[in-house]
């Protein structure tokens, strides 16, 4: 194997994998370091990929009833077969296009040269031209919190739970927590769903936050808003949440889940003069070049959006850059957000917040998934599709679903909104035949529903 590259990438999930597979078509001679065993990142290995198949199974409960006596780790069986097909798919990828795939950790002993160790062999050394960082992150942890205690769990070691618990307390609210708080009632557990700000994910447009709330309570969850943590104390029975407000919750296990850390330390960066924050997201510019030109980031490890989707993508073009010194794409301003409690909620444009906040006047259609005949059909009634619009040019300005395919319908959307002129208009979904009966009917009603308004 040759220990001299054009491009090194650090990390294989969706930032990683997008940085070498377009090198590798470019034609230059590419190498991809991880740590793992098997390609794929955190992404395919401990949170996307996993978390999503659990939502699917607990999602089955809704319909079939199927898995209800089932344990969690029963339930987790079925990310495994998805896993194995995945790294797979992937190490066929970079086989394909001639991909050097290296196991181990990767350190940087100068600006152009990393070392990788991996337990049982010697280091070895690997140089290139241009490097791409995309090692992900993980889970925060504060020094406060004791996470060696099995009762005391993370996003990462809450897979490894063997059985259902009977009750958990989750402590953040942001998208992991909430989708955690839905997998977790789908399996019969009292979830305590703790959020340290007053409403839960505040990004979203108000309509949609008060639609999850309501689900979430609806099936059982405790919803406590603008608490704070004072003390955790955990012992062989249970784990005591005290909080500021001097309440204390008590539950089987504490699932931590407030927000990430980029994978940042401990890779040779410091002494490079590459900084990174408190959080461990590195410093980068507009092209995805870090304070060594030759040496980019990508992905979860530098932040906002913190997407595997927007990373793939930003791999691709820091790919570009590193190659042509130039690349005239950068992210689509108006990224979808997928958030995967039961039922989805997926998003893309601006709030009704924030187009009141402009001073932008709009309109609003809704459609209601229970006057749908596809959602009739298949028992998924609950949920909504808003679109607010530009109430002189009829432009598009926001989407917002809550409801079974949510992550899927929202991209109806996004394609119009994404087009120039006249092309992104409220009356594309009042002239277009839609496919009946289809839940991407819903675009037809919400239009009608608008326009109506003017009436």
């Amino acid at each position: 194997m040759k220990n001299k590259y054009d491009i090194i990438v650090i990390g294989s999930g969706p930032g990683g994998e997008g940085a070498a597979l377009k090198a590798a078509k470019e034609g230059k001679n590419v190498a991809i370091i991880d740590d793992f065993s098997d390609v794929g990142g955190r992404c395919t290995h401990l949170s996307t990929i996993p978390s999503k198949a659990l939502l699917h199974s607990v999602r089955q409960l809704s319909v079939t009833q199927k898995y209800r006596k089932d344990n969690f780790s029963v339930l987790l069986k079925s990310a495994e077969s998805v896993i194995g097909e995945q790294v797979k798919m992937r190490t066929t990828f970079y086989r394909r296009n001639h991909v050097d795939v290296i196991t181990g950790f990767a350190r940087f002993i100068s600006a152009n040269t990393v070392e990788v160790s991996k337990e049982g062999a010697l280091a070895e050394q690997y140089e290139a031209d241009s490097f791409v960082i995309a090692t992900g992150a993980r889970p925060y942890h504060p020094e406060n919190v004791d996470f060696n205690h099995p009762r005391i769990l993370d996003s990462d070691t809450v897979l490894h739970l063997e059985k259902n618990p009977r009750s958990i307390t989750i402590y953040g609210a942001g998208v992991i927590g909430c989708e955690y708080a839905s997998i977790f009632r789908g399996l019969d557990v009292k979830v305590n769903l703790i959020n340290n700000r007053h409403q839960l994910l505040s990004f979203l447009d108000d309509e949609i936050i008060d639609a999850l709330s309501y689900h979430l309570r609806e099936h059982g969850t405790l919803i406590l808003h603008n608490e704070t943590a004072e003390k955790i104390e955990a012992d062989g029975n249970c784990v005591s949440l005290h909080l500021q407000s001097k309440k204390t919750i008590q539950s089987d296990y504490l699932l931590y889940v407030q927000g990430r850390t980029g994978n940042s330390e401990g890779i040779g960066l410091e002494e490079l003069g590459i900084k990174f924050d408190k959080r461990g997201n590195i410093d980068i510019n507009k092209n995805y070049q870090t304070a060594q030109p030759h040496i980019y980031a990508v992905g979860d490890v530098v932040g906002y959006p913190s997407l595997a989707s927007a990373a793939y993508d930003q791999g691709r073009f820091a790919a570009t850059h590193a190659i042509f010194k130039k690349c005239e794409h950068q992210l689509v301003e108006q990224i979808p957000t997928g958030i995967y409690t039961i039922p989805e909620i997926s998003s893309v444009g601006f709030t009704e917040k924030e187009l009141t906040q402009k001073q932008i006047p709009y309109e609003v259609g809704h459609s209601f998934f229970r006057h749908l005949a596809r959602a009739q059909i298949t028992g998924q009634t609950t949920g909504i599709l808003k679109i607010l619009f530009h109430r002189e040019s009829m432009e598009i300005l926001g989407i917002h679903c809550f409801g079974s395919q949510a992550a899927e319908i929202i991209h109806i959307g996004q394609a119009v909104m994404s087009q120039k002129g006249k092309g992104n208009s409220l009356l594309y979904f009042v002239n277009t035949t839609f496919n009946y009966p289809t839940m991407a009917e819903a675009y037809r009603v919400a239009a009608l529903n608008g326009l109506n308004r003017f009436g």
